[in-house]
């Protein structure tokens, strides 16, 4: 790629809740861009770690046991197998970053499951 990515004009394309867009690839990794609003599909990835960065908003991760507040500028990474749900009570700015392989739902499929991603 090799040239500097700017972050906020790439949020700009992005219109659409819980649906991620590539930014970059690197070492069978994704750096995913993705605007997040309301509540997400309780859900796991039995094969991938996720990290979540909050680039700007408040996120809620919800797990079984308790929930985490990820505020902008501090990442959360949940390791597979691990049940999360996303929440977010206002817009959330969130960079991603997960193997190319990882499924937006992981073990569930419905009208938000995105199987082939637009890259920004």
């Amino acid at each position: 790629m090799e040239k500097a990515i700017n972050l906020e004009e790439k949020f700009k394309g992005i219109h659409e809740f819980w649906s991620p867009h590539i930014a970059a690839e690197l070492n069978g990794q994704e750096v995913k861009l993705a605007k997040l609003k309301g509540e997400f599909v309780r859900h796991q990835h039995e094969q991938e770690d996720e990290m979540f960065l909050v680039m700007e908003g408040e996120l809620i991760m919800e797990f079984d046991d308790r929930q985490e507040l990820i505020k902008a500028g501090e990442f959360i990474v949940i390791p597979k197998g691990i049940y999360h749900k996303p929440i977010a009570k206002e817009e959330v700015k969130v960079l991603l970053f997960e193997p190319a392989s990882t499924l937006n739902t992981g073990d569930v499929e419905n009208e938000r499951t995105r199987y082939n991603l637009n890259r920004i």
